[in-house]
């Protein structure tokens, strides 16, 4: 349809954008997704530490699990079409909750990075320097975002998978299967390295 193809070239041009953050030091993360136990598919994320170091980290180590919590069976509790995809609340589920690697809650390291179109994931929060485990993937520019939330990665595979997740969402945000984050790691250079949480 006119609208998928204005879409896919919209997520074209940020994919070109995205390519000047992006670095080989960069970690890559994945996200297995289900909807009531059916599984959506895979998810590849960049994480830019080259520009939020801290915020990335938190991030990646919520997919691997190494801090002995993470990611692992927590839900996208909040979808709104046209606008985003939120989960991460790795304590209540719900969008109450939510851990971060550093404690309870950690501050705003920068808002360099814009809400420029589909496909970046930045921090959900509660006001300034509230950040915790929470996040969201943007389904299309949110400027309105900006200086608020600090992004901190983009899609790099699995844009089809977010669009898939979006459909399960509601204009008040209320998801109409349990989408479940089934799996997640950090994907080595070597792609076939996956290190599982």
């Amino acid at each position: 349809s006119a609208s998928t193809l204005i879409f896919g070239l919209v997520y074209v041009l940020c994919q070109l954008s995205f390519k000047f953050m992006s670095y080989e030091t960069n970690p890559v993360v994945y996200l297995d997704v289900s909807a009531d136990d059916e599984p959506l598919g895979h998810v590849r994320i960049e994480l830019l530490s080259s520009v939020v170091p801290r915020t990335a980290e938190n991030f990646r180590a919520l997919c691997t699990g190494e801090k002995g919590f993470g990611f692992r069976n927590s839900r996208f509790h909040r979808i709104i079409p046209d606008f985003v995809c939120q989960g991460g609340d790795i304590t209540k589920h719900d969008g109450t909750g939510g851990q971060s690697i550093y404690g309870n809650s950690f501050e705003d390291e920068n808002f360099e990075i814009k809400h420029t179109g589909p496909g970046l994931l930045s921090m959900a929060n509660c006001g300034r320097n509230t950040n915790n485990s929470q996040f969201f993937i943007t389904l299309k520019k949110a400027e309105q975002l900006d200086f608020k939330h600090v992004v901190f990665g983009f899609v790099k595979d699995g844009m089809d998978i977010v669009k898939k997740i979006e459909s399960f969402g509601s204009p008040e945000g209320i998801v109409s299967k349990r989408i479940v984050i089934t799996d997640c790691g950090q994907i080595q250079n070597d792609s076939a390295d996956i290190s599982e949480a």
